[in-house]
Order: structure tokens, then C-alpha cells, then sequence
């Protein structure tokens, strides 16, 4: 049987740069593809670059960079069938796994010890449709997080609705984070503060350590 294979954008090691996790040194699997369009996206060279590798050759130059720690992100790496049986393969290596993911793919069949970073789609995001609401069933409270990108007042109130409605705060980590460019770090902090709801702030470390990076951070 041939081995199996994932189209790889890039791999490298860095610190985390979001999630509760952020801080730690990271192994980061970048998977080529994603099916969706946010208005938002700052990984765009992820959808078109990359190559085919098979899982021992990611391997290997994982263990190269000899971090406990690994991340399989995208673009949307559960847009690969191949994703979820090199998750368990991490994960039978000995590696802390996370996982970050769209929210718009499902996520049943990740294995339980992988940390999920599971995104929810807010309206100015373009692609709130895509959310898939039955993920929030799967999704382990006080283990799993719910990222929600931030452009607007309006997406700030989505994300209060959508917490309060499926009760997310009293069973999750809800990061927010800000826009860059259309939302002042400042002003997001002001409305987490207003709301009294417990969410998150989040920055992105890794942005503000390397301004000048554009990938691989």
C-alpha cells in the first residue's frame, strides 16, 4: 500500500502565537488548500504553495526541529481526507498536538487528545454560512478553544449572541481577537470590558515580535 501523503505549505518552529497556548515553542504543519474566502485572511500564500509529502517525510523534519509541541493548521487542514490519520499519527509519536481549523469542516473524527482551536465565522468575515454548528457538540469543554476574528461592533455583538445562545463562556476559552487594520487593539479590549462577558483577548504574538515577517513565523 502506498504511503499516505498531505500537501504541505511549510513547516518551521516558532513560538505560539495565539490560543491559551501562546508563548510556548511550536512545531507549525502548514497544509496547502482552503475552500474558503474570509475577507480577513492573512495566510492567502497558503491556498496555491506547497508541495506533497508523505507522513514520513513531514515527520522527519518535525522531529528535526525537536519540539513537543505541534500545530496542523492551514489554510483548512481537515480540507485534506489525510489529515485526521496523520493526527493520530502525531499524536501516537509522543507529540502535544492542537489543531486549527475553519470551524466549517467536521471535527467527530479528530482524535480526543488533540487540542482543537475551532474558529466561528462572524459576519464580516464573509463566510459566516460556512460555520458548522453541530461541531459545537463535539468540541470538549475546558479542554477544546473557540476563536472568533473581530472586524466590527456588529461582529463583537455576534460573538456575545452566539456565546450566550449555546452557552460558550461557561464551557470554553472564547478567544477574540481584532482585525489588523480595522480594529483597534484598544477598542476590542474596551468592549470585552463593557460586555462583562469573560472571552479572551488575544494578539497575535508572533505579529508583533516579527512585523516584518510574512510567513513562517
Amino acid at each position: 500500500m502506498d504511503e499516505l501523503s498531505l500537501s504541505i505549505n511549510e513547516i518551521f518552529y516558532s513560538l505560539q502565537g495565539e490560543s491559551s497556548q501562546a508563548g510556548r515553542p511550536c512545531t507549525f504543519v502548514r497544509l496547502k488548500g482552503c475552500p474558503l474566502r474570509c475577507s480577513w485572511c492573512d495566510t492567502e500564500y497558503a491556498f496555491f504553495e506547497g508541495s506533497q509529502l508523505k507522513f514520513s517525510e513531514i515527520l522527519s523534519r518535525v522531529r528535526d526541529l525537536n519540539g513537543s509541541l505541534v500545530e496542523v493548521t492551514g489554510g483548512e487542514p481537515l480540507a485534506q481526507r489525510n489529515c485526521i490519520p496523520f493526527l493520530e499519527k502525531l499524536v501516537t509519536e509522543g507529540f502535544e498536538v492542537m489543531l486549527e481549523t475553519s470551524g466549517a469542516f467536521d471535527i467527530s473524527q479528530v482524535p480526543k487528545s488533540v487540542r482543537i482551536i475551532m474558529d466561528i465565522k462572524a459576519p464580516a468575515s464573509l463566510e459566516e454560512s460556512k460555520n458548522l454548528w453541530s461541531n459545537l457538540k463535539v468540541l470538549k469543554p475546558g479542554f477544546d478553544e473557540i476563536k472568533i476574528v473581530i472586524q466590527d461592533r456588529a461582529d463583537f455583538d455576534y460573538a456575545v449572541k452566539v456565546c450566550e445562545e449555546n452557552k460558550l463562556l461557561e464551557n470554553f476559552t472564547v478567544l477574540v481577537s481584532a482585525v489588523a487594520g480595522k480594529l483597534s487593539h484598544v477598542t476590542l479590549a474596551d468592549w470585552i470590558l463593557e460586555s462583562r462577558k469573560p472571552f479572551r483577548f488575544q494578539h497575535q504574538l508572533h505579529k508583533m515580535l516579527w512585523p516584518s515577517k510574512e510567513r513562517g513565523f
